[in-house]
């Protein structure tokens, strides 16, 4: 999938991959790939930091916890990371009705 294509919807992405999970940085670039099918592939440079931001807006926490014997920082939606998620999911909604629209192929609506 072409990067740019992501743009603009990673946070929502993110968020909905925390949806009701307590993940790691890695376990949500796995995530993210079952979830799309393969489709996205996402590099750690480009999600940790979208990580970071998300904490820093409040939308994201966060601990350390001990996997296996290593340190991992795991992430949880907030209060606010969910309210966030939801005003996503309903511009996403609105966003593919929209375009599926006009890109859908359907009939034209009848002129007044």
């Amino acid at each position: 999938m072409k990067s740019d294509a992501l743009r603009g919807h990673l946070d929502a992405l993110l968020l909905a991959t925390l949806d009701g999970r307590q993940l790691h940085g890695y376990a949500i670039i796995e995530a993210l790939q079952l979830r799309s099918g393969g489709a996205l592939d996402l590099p750690t440079g480009t999600v940790y930091p979208a990580l970071r931001r998300l904490e820093r807006a409040g939308y994201v926490g966060s601990e350390w916890s001990t996997v296996g014997g290593r340190q991992r920082r795991t992430y949880t939606l907030t209060s606010a990371g969910e309210r966030a998620l939801a005003a996503e999911r309903t511009a996403w909604h609105e966003f593919t009705r929209a375009i599926e629209g006009v890109l859908g192929g359907g009939a034209w609506p009848a002129r007044a």
